[in-house]
């Protein structure tokens, strides 16, 4: 067929025959699973337990760094000793240790765009949302510039604004049911408006971090932005519209959560709980297999956003290709505010949380995914192209041409990549994939027939630049029985959520993140469960996003912490190396009912930037009757998700 093969250690013929295996696991307690696991390694005898919440003994040894400090030439700490306690308490602020500041960057509202309006909660419009930064961010990325005159540093924020909440952001409703049943028209347009992406220059001088209305600023948004498609599944039948006859190109992007920075600079973030959106049941006169792909993807007739009734692309029975049209990675180009933003199909549809990447040894561009939802996948992608390091331009469409993979966890610690590559292991004609379109299209389905494992909703999944391991952030599972368990999810009703390590071989100086044959380990069990270690104040509950430092330190952030350790969510750091791996330390606590996302550092490592999303938010909250008022503290207004800058007093690298 002329198809390039898959960067595999084995061809596809020789290891299909394990690849279709799909054998139920038999564990039925935590310990259970441990054992399993770690009888099977030869370093057992060398290990101990560390406990936050649970941690698993280190598969490697102490690695000991010391770096130039010029500021006082000290070996570098470890991540307990960076800094003091923080309090494990709920307030409507944001918590952090001695000798740090934060500050509130950027807040929904905030003009970005020239001619943008300030900020008038009670006199909102469309036309005014559109040039303002937007509600709930999640997905931060710090793009540098070149710093002039008084300017200590210069940059980009470009940020993923999740989801809207009428009740918090309009006034006169009782709550989210409320808002979902009577907004109006143009309020259903102001959330759409207010969703998406947006890219804001940001420039710190002596007086801190402030927003500034560059030529590079941008809003992407559901309401007017046009995106194109590229890749295998452009131009598909399945993703042509009454609109959209040639089904290459579509209005807005929704749901964005997380996200990743190419090696060339270009932004990707994802669509998410796409099913929110849609509401309707298809025609009966429509094919089979797209009934199946609906309901795989969770379509239903109870969206949780009003926009249906008012945007008519968002009702499936008039427009049954329309939620094929989301569920993609977007990239955009945050140089080229011009061009037109892209949905690269060759990554794969799902309920994508993050698109993190990585430049292997070899060139090839491989990026790692979670689909976040209870029995899930984390996928794996690796370009067919090599990254062209000198060339910006050769980069352009690297992303429309590649393998997707999907994990399988075996009890014994072995990790196999199974390609979603049609013709292979079912992908076939008789199970509905006509093409490799459909097999993309259909990603979830793919795996469940190939035989993932199935986790306790993966959200980001991100490589550590210093030892080339793979962190999946696994914030829970309630629907987990003793009966399901496996070795990579050993937790029955897994409220608090656990982090999966996933380790590529060794290749010369480095891993390969091309092989189809990983390792993994359990990092560490979040939070306390009934008949496990008592709690300290820096247990890490509901993982969620992270990033690393320099050093190969691991950031979490939480979401869900009020609910399993009774404290808000936040930020922790632990070391992933050494007799400290995995002791987790709490760096940031967050305002009541909000969640901390998109942790991202400078490159200088000396302002931490996080994404304060739905402070004070519940089912049942509204502007009137929300518990937080944060940042303003005015009872009058409502709270304000917001992105803030975290920094040392005396200005030195946060991770020194």
């Amino acid at each position: 067929m002329g198809r390039r093969r898959n960067l595999a250690t084995h061809s596809l013929e020789a290891t299909e025959a394990s690849s279709v295996k799909n054998e139920p696991r038999a564990p039925n307690t935590l310990n259970d699973v441990i054992e399993r696991r770690w009888s099977r390694r030869d370093f057992l005898k060398d290990g101990a337990m560390l406990l936050s919440g649970l941690a698993l003994a280190p598969s490697v040894a102490c690695v000991t760094t010391q770096v130039s400090n010029p500021r006082n030439a000290r070996p570098r700490r470890t991540a307990c000793d960076l800094f003091g306690p923080v309090d494990p308490s709920i307030l409507d602020s944001v918590s952090l240790p001695d000798g740090f500041r934060a500050e509130v960057v950027l807040a929904w509202g905030d003009p970005i765009l020239p001619g943008a309006p300030e900020f008038d909660w009670k006199h909102q419009s469309v036309e005014a949302q559109c040039g303002q930064f937007g509600y709930n961010c999640d997905f931060i990325a710090y793009i540098p510039l070149e710093a002039t005159g008084d300017e200590l540093e210069r940059g980009l924020l470009c940020v993923n604004h999740e989801y809207s909440v009428g009740s918090m952001m309009f006034e006169g409703y009782k709550d989210r049911r409320d808002a979902f049943h009577r907004v109006t028209k143009e309020e259903a347009d102001i959330e759409r408006a207010s969703v998406g992406h947006s890219v804001v220059e940001i420039r710190r001088t002596s007086d801190g971090w402030q927003p500034h209305k560059g030529a590079l600023n941008r809003r992407i948004s559901l309401y007017d932005t046009e995106i194109i498609f590229s890749g295998p599944v452009a131009g598909n039948p399945r993703l042509q519209t009454e609109f959209d006859p040639s089904g290459r190109k579509v209005i807005g992007t929704l749901a964005n959560c997380s996200g990743g920075v190419t090696p060339w600079g270009t932004i990707l973030f994802c669509e998410e709980n796409i099913n929110d959106y849609f509401s309707g049941d298809l025609p009966k006169s429509h094919e089979e297999r797209e009934r199946a792909n609906f309901q795989r993807y969770g379509m239903h007739e109870s969206p949780r956003y009003p926009h249906y009734r008012y945007e008519e692309r968002f009702q499936l029975d008039k427009h049954p290709h329309e939620a094929n049209r989301f569920g993609w990675v977007v990239e955009y180009d945050p140089m080229r505010p011009e061009v037109a933003p892209v949905k690269r199909t060759s990554l794969g549809r799902f309920l994508r949380e993050a698109s993190n990447c990585v430049l292997d040894q070899s060139g090839h561009v491989v990026v790692y995914s979670g689909d976040d939802d209870y029995f899930e996948y984390i996928y794996k992608w690796v370009s067919h192209r090599i990254f062209d390091p000198k060339t910006r331009s050769n980069n352009v469409d690297l992303l429309d041409s590649g393998d997707l993979f999907v994990a399988r966890c075996e009890d014994d610690g072995s990790l196999e990549w199974v390609p979603l590559q049609h013709g292979f292991a079912g992908l076939t004609p008789e199970q509905g994939f006509v093409d490799q379109a459909d097999v993309l299209l259909e990603a979830r389905r793919a795996a469940d027939i190939v035989g993932g494992t199935k986790m306790d909703r993966p959200e980001d999944v991100e490589p550590n630049p210093k030892t080339g391991r793979v962190y999946a952030m696994l914030t829970k599972n309630k629907y987990r029985s003793a009966e399901n368990l496996d070795g990579s999810n050993p937790r029955a009703n897994n409220q608090a959520g656990h982090v999966l390590e996933m380790i590529p071989p060794s290749k010369g100086e480095g891993v390969d993140h091309t092989s189809r044959q990983y390792t993994w380990d359990v990092f560490t069990l979040g939070g306390v469960q009934e008949g496990e270690h008592a709690p300290h104040e820096n247990t890490l509950a509901n993982p969620d996003n992270a990033t690393f430092d320099r050093f190969g330190r691991l950031w979490i952030s939480s979401d869900g912490t009020q609910d399993t350790i009774k404290t808000a969510d936040g930020i922790w750091v632990c070391e992933t190396e050494g007799p400290e791996r995995a002791k987790m330390k709490r760096f940031v606590s967050v305002p009541i009912g909000a969640e901390a996302t998109g942790p991202c550092f400078t490159p200088n490592e000396d302002t931490f930037f996080l994404a304060v999303q739905h402070p004070g938010h519940h089912r049942k909250s509204s502007v009137a009757s929300s518990t937080s008022r944060w940042p303003h503290g005015d009872p009058e207004r409502p709270p304000l998700p917001a992105v803030i800058a975290i920094r040392r007093k005396d200005g030195s690298p946060i991770t020194l």
